[in-house]
């Protein structure tokens, strides 16, 4: 019996690995033991997919002690911070804000608005909406890296968004039924992961909360209204979501928390 039992754990425990070795390997560049793309080690990768935010957020973190340790200029601070979730994730998300970009503003039908999306040239509205993403993020983190509290409650900001990314893969009607995302969805455990990810999330406002009250109701007030917003633009406009929607989202919700805790910062 202790046997069998050993056994079953020791599988149990497999399956969840392959699943974060998934997640990882789906959503960032950082080097991964190789894992199939199956069923089994599909059912429970959003669950992890959080983690990469952790990452994220603790190199932030990081990045900002170094630069007052040692006093690096506040621009190459800025600049680094910027830039190290583009390192860490590869650009995947930021590539589907930009096709979202493009595709919101053709002005056509729904059908062609998803043939947008998959199309890998970036169009005028795309290069715009580069231009516009990265300056907003290096405006908000001039003002608030100096800001302790904000910039923790940032950096748990990209754990956020992380969440309720997969929130949405799980709950939110499918565009198309041959996406990454539809993929993902069909092999994974909806209600599980989802609760999974609510449970996350009621740890992270907590944890905004006791960092910093008001930074931290207003950070993750702003998640949830870029959340809304996201639904309303997807199921108006291309009647449901897809991977590169699902970036849309998570790009705009991190830069949005941002903004809103360089501005807040100024007072708090």
């Amino acid at each position: 019996m202790e046997s069998r039992s050993g056994t079953k754990e020791e599988k149990a425990l497999k399956m969840l690995w392959n699943n974060f070795k998934v997640a990882f390997a789906m959503y960032s560049k950082i080097p991964m033991p190789r894992a199939d793309w199956n069923k089994e080690n599909m059912k429970y990768t959003f669950c992890f997919f959080p983690f990469i935010g952790l990452v994220i957020g603790a190199l932030s973190c990081l990045t900002g002690w170094i630069g007052s340790s040692f006093q690096f200029h506040p621009s190459f601070i800025s600049t680094a911070l910027v830039l190290l979730p583009v390192f860490v994730t590869g650009g995947i998300h930021v590539d589907g804000l930009l096709d979202t970009s493009d595709a919101l503003s053709s002005w056509q039908e729904k059908e062609r608005r998803l043939e947008i999306l998959k199309d890998s040239h970036a169009g005028a509205f795309a290069v715009i909406t580069a231009c516009v993403y990265f300056l907003a993020w290096y405006g908000a983190y001039s003002q608030l890296w100096t800001n302790r509290p904000a910039l923790w409650i940032m950096a748990l900001g990209f754990m956020v968004s992380r969440c309720f990314s997969g929130i949405s893969v799980m709950t939110f009607p499918k565009a198309r039924k041959d996406g990454t995302v539809a993929e993902f969805s069909r092999k994974a455990e909806d209600l599980i992961v989802r609760n999974v990810l609510i449970v996350y999330l009621g740890i992270l406002l907590l944890l905004m909360i006791w960092i910093q009250p008001v930074l931290g109701l207003l950070a993750f007030g702003t998640a949830i209204l870029i959340f809304l917003y996201y639904h309303h633009k997807a199921m108006k406009y291309f009647g449901g979501i897809t991977g590169d929607l699902a970036g849309y989202f998570l790009c705009l919700c991190e830069v949005g928390m941002a903004v809103v805790l360089a501005i807040a910062s100024v007072w708090i």
